[in-house]
């Protein structure tokens, strides 16, 4: 519960269909350079449970921001997960500290297409001040990059 009585939601939860096998989606989501190119990132090496992933992101007003984030699971071809710290932007602020929230993906394929769906979570530990300028940027940041990813697999 935020100050006032606002609850607050943990979770940040939504789908696209791709007009693709699972298999392309798959590749897309998993493939580090796929994965950078969609997302708006430089990733320095593949992805590799339990390993950091690290590289900058390339977005115009983000460049400054650098890229990390933990693999937590890669089980081909339905199930990539990993934690990040969320919308951790000010160049001023050291997030190491903080704690991560954990993005999820679920591919699930069916007469022609991938059925995507992402579900961020873990918002409820971070600190106060924190949680709804996140909670904010990361929702309009995933409808905005599973648009992306659409357009990079159909394309």
């Amino acid at each position: 519960m935020q100050p006032g009585g606002c609850v607050i939601s943990n979770t940040i939860e939504k789908s696209i269909e791709i007009n693709a096998p699972r298999a392309r989606v798959w590749r897309a989501l998993t493939s580090h350079t796929e994965f950078g190119t969609w997302f708006g990132l430089a990733i320095d090496a593949p992805f590799e449970v339990g390993k950091v992933s690290t590289g900058k992101i390339t977005i115009e007003g983000f460049t400054h921001v650098p890229w990390s984030s933990t693999i937590k699971a890669m089980e081909e071809p339905a199930y990539f997960a990993y934690t990040w710290h969320p919308y951790a932007v000010d160049p001023d602020v050291d997030y190491s500290g903080e704690p991560e929230t954990l993005v999820e993906f679920w591919l699930e394929e069916g007469d022609g297409q991938t059925s995507v769906r992402v579900r961020e979570t873990g918002f409820d530990n971070l600190s106060a001040h924190r949680v709804a300028e996140a909670l904010r940027a990361n929702t309009n940041g995933w409808g905005f990059q599973l648009e992306n990813i659409k357009k990079h697999v159909e394309n």
